[in-house]
Parts: C-alpha cells; sequence; structure tokens
C-alpha cells in the first residue's frame, strides 16, 4: 500500500512536468465514430445470456457492476455531504436502497494484460415484478424525476422495463416465496433428538406401524387382480394416494420434534421410502408425506425428478438474482464506482433487508463479494484525479496529461446492441481500472482467473467504504459565498461539529459567521460556518473545548451575552454532531434538515455508544471528497 501511495506522488508530480500529449483511447472514447456493443438484456434473452456470462465470468479477472436506479436523495441534505461520517454514509445509502429502485444492472467480466483490455459488456433491464402471484417483491418505490427524465432522453424504454423487464427475489424473500408456495422439501440430512422421552417413543412406534402396513398393503396390491372399484376401496381404507405415478401417504405432525422423529424413523428402517417435508405458508410443517419406490434405481430416478423441479422453480423465483449468486459464487474481484451506495442497493434488493449496523453490513458484504474494488480509492493515489469525482472528468484528466496506450476489445456475443448509452458507464469503470492499474504499476500478472486471492497490490484498497479519503494534501479554494481558509485541508474531530438552525432566512453563510462572531467572545477563537441547505449550517470550532461550551450556553438560552440570548429568543437552535448522527440512524428523513433536527430533539432518544461509533471519528472539511452521484 505504502508503495502505491508513493507511486501515486511520483505520478501526480511526473504529470506537471510532462507537455500535453495525446492519450492513445481506442474505442471507448471514440464512440462517435464507433458502434458500441453492450448486450441488452431482458426477460426474454436472460436465460441464454446467463449461459454466456458463468463461462465469461469463470475465465476473467474481474467484473465490473454499474446500477441505474429510479433515483438516489429525497432532499439536498440526503446525498453524501463532506461532513458525513462512515455511520451517517451508510444510514443514507441504506435509506435511498429502501426507497428507490434498480432499473438496470450493468455487468463486465473482464480481463487485462499489458495494453488490452477484452472487455464484455451486458446491460440487464429490470422490474420488480410478481412472476408468482405470492406477493412478492413489494410494488411500492420512490421514483426522483431528475433520474426518470435523464433515462427518457437517453432513449430508455420504460414500456419494456415495465413488460419485458427482469424479475427476481432476495434470498430472504425466496425462503419466504417456497414457504408460501408449498414446494416440498427434501432432507438428506436428519438430525436426531438429543433425548427422546417416552411420548416420543409412542409416537414412533405407532408411526412405523402405520407406515409398514400401509408398504406390505401397497406391494400386496401391485401383485393382485382385483377390480378397480376394489383397488379404490383399499387405497381409500390405507389413507394411499398418488404422488405422480407413485403411491404416497401423509403423517400428520404437531411439532418440528416429531417432523424430525418421523424422518429418523422412516430413513432407518424404510429404504425404498422418499419422505417430503410440505411446509404451510406461516413456515412451520403442515406434514411429511411418503413416496414409495419400487427399486434402489426408481428412488435414485425420484430423487433426481425432484432435484429437477425445485431447480426450475428456483430459477423462477430468483430471476435476475442467478446473476447475483453466479458472480458472488466465482469469488471474483468486483470493481466498482461509488461503492457505498451501490452495494447498499444490490443488498437490499438481491441478499436481504440491510443491518441497522455498518459494521454488520461490511461484514456480510464480505461473507457475499469478499473483494470489491471501487475506483475512487485508487483515483485519490494518483496526484491529477485526486479531487475528481466523477468518471467522466477522470477520463479527460487522463486523456490530458498522460500517454497510456490501452487498447479496448469488445467481442460480440450474440447480440449486441450497438452504439447504445445503455450500459456505457460500466466499460467506462473497467477502462479508467485497467488505466489506473497500469500509472499505479499493478502489473498484468498479477491477475489471475482461476485464483480466488486478490493481488496484493489491491489488497489495500479492497473492501474500502469510507465515503471519502482519509489522506489528502489538496488546497482548498473560495466557492461562493463561504470564507474558508487557504492552504492544507484539515481534518475536523465530529466532537467539533454544530448544527445551528432557526436563523433568519435568506442568511448567507458569511452574514452568519460575522453575526455570530459579534454575538459571544467565545468566537473570538477561530470558527468556520457552511450551509446545509437554507435553513441549516454547520458551525466549526478549531480550538477543542469551544464546541461543548457553546451548546453549554445555548442550552441555557444565551443567558449573560445579550446578541445571543436575542438570537435564542428569535429562535436560534444548536446541537451536537450526535443529533445529526441521531437523525439518520432513526430515519428522520424529512425535507429540511432543520425539522429533522427538531424530531430527534423532541423524541429525547438516548444515543447507544454502540451506534454512536464514528469511522473515522475524523472528517475532512473540504467539498473535493463527495461523490456527486448526478455526475455519474
Amino acid at each position: 500500500m505504502g508503495m502505491l501511495r508513493n507511486g501515486g506522488r511520483e505520478f501526480g508530480g511526473l504529470w506537471k512536468q510532462r507537455k500535453r500529449s495525446v492519450l492513445s483511447f481506442s474505442t471507448l472514447e471514440t464512440h462517435h465514430n464507433h458502434k458500441w456493443s453492450i448486450k441488452q438484456v431482458t426477460k426474454s434473452n436472460f436465460a441464454e445470456t446467463l449461459e454466456e456470462l458463468k463461462t465469461l465470468i469463470s475465465s476473467s479477472h474481474f467484473v465490473s457492476v454499474s446500477l441505474r436506479q429510479t433515483g438516489s436523495y429525497s432532499a439536498p441534505w440526503h446525498k453524501l455531504l463532506p461532513f458525513d461520517t462512515f455511520n451517517t454514509a451508510y444510514f443514507k445509502a441504506k435509506f435511498a436502497a429502501e426507497r428507490f429502485q434498480l432499473l438496470q444492472f450493468a455487468v463486465c467480466p473482464f480481463t487485462l494484460s499489458s495494453s488490452k483490455l477484452v472487455a464484455h459488456p451486458y446491460n440487464f433491464h429490470l422490474f420488480p415484478r410478481d412472476e408468482l402471484k405470492i406477493g412478492m417483491p413489494s410494488y411500492a418505490f420512490s421514483c426522483q424525476s431528475s433520474y426518470l427524465t435523464s433515462m427518457a432522453q437517453e432513449g430508455f424504454d420504460f414500456n419494456v422495463c415495465i413488460y419485458d423487464g427482469i424479475s427476481y427475489l432476495s434470498r430472504a424473500q425466496e425462503s419466504a416465496a417456497k414457504d408460501r408456495l408449498g414446494s416440498p422439501k427434501i432432507f438428506d440430512d436428519v438430525i436426531p433428538p438429543l433425548s427422546t422421552s417416552v411420548a416420543d417413543a409412542l409416537f414412533v412406534e405407532r408411526i412405523k406401524s402405520r407406515v409398514k402396513h400401509w408398504r406390505n398393503a401397497c406391494r400386496d396390491l401391485s401383485t393382485k387382480t382385483d377390480e378397480a372399484l376394489l383397488r379404490s376401496l383399499r387405497k381409500l381404507v390405507l389413507e394411499s394416494k398418488e404422488y405422480g405415478s407413485r403411491p404416497s401417504m401423509s403423517i400428520d405432525v404437531c411439532s418440528e420434534r416429531q417432523v424430525q422423529l418421523t424422518l429418523q424413523m422412516l430413513k432407518e428402517f424404510f429404504e425404498d421410502l422418499v419422505p417430503l417435508v410440505i411446509p404451510t405458508k406461516g413456515g412451520g410443517t403442515q406434514d411429511v408425506k411418503v413416496v414409495l419406490t419400487s427399486s434402489k434405481e426408481d428412488k435414485s430416478l425420484f430423487q433426481r425428478e425432484l432435484k429437477s423441479l425445485e431447480d426450475a422453480q428456483n430459477k423462477q423465483v430468483r430471476g435476475f438474482r442467478e446473476l447475483i449468486d453466479l458472480i458472488s459464487t466465482s469469488q471474483k474481484p468486483i470493481i466498482s464506482h461509488n461503492s457505498l451506495n451501490d452495494f447498499a442497493f444490490i443488498y437490499s434488493k438481491f441478499i436481504g433487508p440491510l443491518p441497522p449496523d455498518v459494521d454488520d453490513f461490511t461484514h456480510s458484504l464480505r461473507s457475499i463479494f469478499p473483494h470489491i474494488l471501487d475506483i475512487n480509492h485508487l483515483m485519490k493515489e494518483i496526484g491529477p484525479l485526486k479531487n475528481i469525482n466523477n468518471l467522466p472528468a477522470a477520463i479527460s484528466h487522463l486523456k490530458r496529461r498522460f500517454f497510456l496506450n490501452m487498447d479496448v476489445e469488445i467481442p460480440q456475443h450474440g447480440k449486441g446492441d450497438g452504439d447504445t448509452i445503455h450500459g456505457r458507464n460500466v466499460l467506462t469503470i473497467s477502462h479508467l481500472f485497467a488505466k489506473l492499474c497500469s500509472l499505479l504499476k499493478i502489473t498484468p500478472h498479477s491477475f489471475q482467473s482461476n485464483s480466488i486471492h486478490l493481488a496484493p497490490a489491491l489488497g489495500g484498497f479492497a473492501n474500502t467504504f469510507l465515503p471519502f479519503s482519509a489522506n489528502t494534501n489538496s488546497t482548498e479554494s473560495n466557492h461562493g459565498e463561504l470564507r474558508i481558509w487557504t492552504g492544507d485541508t484539515r481534518k475536523v474531530g465530529t466532537e467539533n461539529v454544530i448544527f445551528l438552525w432557526g436563523f433568519r432566512g435568506g442568511m448567507s453563510a458569511v452574514s452568519l459567521k460575522n453575526i455570530l462572531s459579534k454575538s459571544h467572545q467565545i468566537f473570538s477563537e477561530e470558527f468556520d460556518v457552511r450551509l446545509v441547505g437554507g435553513s441549516c449550517a454547520t458551525l466549526v470550532f478549531w480550538h477543542p473545548g469551544l464546541s461543548a461550551a457553546f451548546l453549554e450556553i445555548m442550552s441555557c438560552g444565551g443567558v449573560g451575552c445579550e446578541p445571543l440570548k436575542e438570537m435564542t429568543a428569535e429562535g436560534l437552535r444548536a446541537a451536537s454532531y450526535e443529533t445529526y448522527e441521531q437523525v439518520c440512524r432513526l430515519g428522520l428523513w424529512e425535507a429540511d434538515l432543520s425539522d429533522a433536527l427538531d424530531k430527534a430533539m423532541e423524541n429525547d432518544v438516548p444515543f447507544s455508544e454502540t451506534n454512536a461509533k464514528a469511522l473515522p471519528s475524523e472528517i475532512n472539511w473540504s467539498n473535493d471528497y463527495v461523490i456527486n452521484l448526478e455526475d455519474l
């Protein structure tokens, strides 16, 4: 990691010394003169595409992903802001993932050689349709008009999405769906109870006797030539039914313990019987169905038939999640841009409900996708890219400042959609990653398509979901009305950040800072003010202890200082960063941050130490490290 950072500084200084040189870009930068080949995938061609991707993902070095949602935030303060910690950034990503919906999911397996990128881009159109008529997934989701407008301008066909988009269920929803469908389950591994009671023994003997009598009668019936009526009466008396073409009977059970006792008894005494557990809609067990087979070969055939039916139903239930599971099983490193937001969506839609805590989220996510690389963090290692927050700007900077000969090959796989804009970002992510690896001197021999281990040179960048880089030397300049200091960007601890609201509307940050500086002697020390929307502001004290002292003064109504007392009487309020984090944790997503802060203070919910973790505990007081979602 240290070597790469040094390499980044080396290149950061090198570009200043070089004259501008023409960057040798291939199909990706000359898309106006070249037909792009990005395969558009809908429900009608999903099955064949999945088979193609099985081979491509297996032989690839990396898999890049890019999402298009119906929105990402409902109010300006809901998006990622400069002062957000890992905790608050996760809460915001969680809110967006639970509120908005995915309509496109682009996937691109690719391999890298010394100067060649071979990419296989696919763009999947999704829609959460209730294919099985069981009330899942939920039909309700929000849409942000600017996102839909942008997609419409790009020629996105909403009719195709709604009527032919690929549906899906998450892993958690799939389990619930199987229970609702009442699909029989085969249990190969039976766990016998640790101890049995007299009641258990009586139950087992009663069921064993009944099954034995039914089994013998069925075999006896198969050798007799009785009339059809007599045969039907015998089956009625024996409570025998047909499961397909094979005899079957049901065993009533009252508890899961009786289920295990029954399965253990059948496995021990009857080799020619296949037990099926029939679930109830509530998730319990309705009964155990026993199917009689004629031979070992017939038993194996029946089990294969059941497995085939189960697999077919599972595919229908999972839908697009088949691809998510394929990527997860491959253990390939995943390349993304804005990984925290993207994988909050992926987890919410395809895995299950998002965990309430960011640590639980990252731990669970690593068990599914062990290596996630966000190109934002690689970009911070290159001098001129350190302050770049979107893909087009990064490509433009590379083109102007470095000579990198990188050929891009996009083989045709099935029917591609030439010159399409849909799914383009996934190609840009792949291409930018290849160029960053070249600049950081991460050699191609480090990539092994048959290895589940990440190259050591990339290990330091994996699974880093922090919203912005922790190390920066960039200089901040003035931005509009904000009075910003010169020199290196400084970090500020969250304990030194205060939120102010209730001041007069239309007031600028400069005006508010001037008024505060004259209101109390505590403002004789260095402090800064920035607006968050039109009705709230952040106040930063650069000397420790002053923020706590100011909050104490505000809690007393500004007594002892007439100007501050007057402002407090007019409605000025203040809260700590902990209150802001509590707003995000409790999901108080009001349109105005000031209203959300009011609600948090009214609720007066104790903020637990567990949820008060801030990773990092310091925040970068800079706009340079905010991902602008609208530029993606």
